[in-house]
């Protein structure tokens, strides 16, 4: 496996083919994502509405209405059968988006007291992670809608980026401050901080699936993997510039590459893919 693996790693990736521009959003498209079944994706945007739209035909599903200002991110549930949403209003909504249904808000979540930029289900789909430009970060219980920890001043800036890892016993954050830290999931107490460089600013972080590695991008056009356990910097990846934007990365569980896109006026641009594993074998973990 890791040899086929290191060979296929050496070939070129395979060039997308425009296959058809989606419309129905008035305002820029914040965020877009598959649900994990593959059925579904959704996007949201600045008009305050999100769409759910069919993989197989590409055709609007359900339109999501109810936040009274721009939507910054969204995720999905393990399921696939629930949407959270991260609003400027303030909020955090939880929306049924099956197909069967008539696109509900479930529940609102409240107390972040500026814009909620980013937000996460851990992998059981019981809690919500969100972060906010009130420099804090909350998680949240789906049943009851519940804040069980509020971890005040998080950071020091706006939080950018949460992510469970692969068991949801952990939480990555980023921040503009610059840090990148570890949270234990059930006490929202801090347990390491990976980065700390003040500049730049962090804009996005995930852990890798296997849960031993996190990618951190940050606004001096460089994405940096990291070992998690270790504490150490392992790779960093240059080729797309950015100094301004949250753009989202994420890994390849097929090939080994690195998918980096941002959104520009409501358009999704593929900025580049990248050989991320650090030996054949890691990726051969890690799949």
């Amino acid at each position: 496996m890791a040899t086929s693996t290191s060979s296929s790693s050496n070939q070129p990736y395979m060039p997308y083919r425009h296959l058809k521009t989606l419309t129905g959003h008035q305002r820029a498209v914040s965020c877009v994502k598959f649900s994990n079944d593959g059925s579904l994706f959704a996007s949201a945007s600045l008009d305050k509405t999100l769409i759910v739209w069919s993989s197989s035909t590409l055709s609007l599903v359900h339109r999501l209405i109810g936040h009274s200002d721009g939507v910054s991110d969204l995720a999905w549930s393990s399921d696939s059968h629930y949407i959270c949403s991260a609003s400027d209003d303030r909020t955090i909504r939880i929306w049924d988006a099956r197909p069967s249904t008539g696109g509900e808000c479930v529940k609102t979540l409240r107390g972040h007291t500026d814009f909620v930029f980013c937000v996460n289900f851990n992998p059981q789909s019981n809690h919500i992670v969100s972060g906010s430009f009130d420099e804090t970060i909350r998680i949240w219980e789906v049943k009851t809608g519940k804040c069980i920890h509020n971890i005040t001043a998080a950071h020091s800036m706006p939080v950018t980026s949460v992510h469970f890892n692969r068991d949801g016993s952990l939480i990555v954050s980023g921040s503009h401050d610059g840090s990148c830290k570890i949270w234990d999931a059930a006490t929202g107490k801090c347990l390491k901080v990976l980065i700390d460089d003040k500049v730049p600013g962090v804009s996005f972080t995930k852990f890798s699936p296997n849960g031993k590695f996190i990618l951190v991008a940050t606004l001096n056009d460089t994405l940096k993997l990291w070992n998690y356990s270790a504490g150490k910097f392992l790779k960093s990846y240059t080729g797309h510039v950015n100094r301004f934007y949250c753009i989202t990365s994420t890994f390849s569980v097929t090939n080994g590459y690195l998918n980096c896109c941002k959104t520009v006026c409501g358009t999704y641009l593929i900025l580049r893919f990248l050989n991320w594993h650090p030996s054949p074998m890691d990726l051969a973990e890690a799949l």
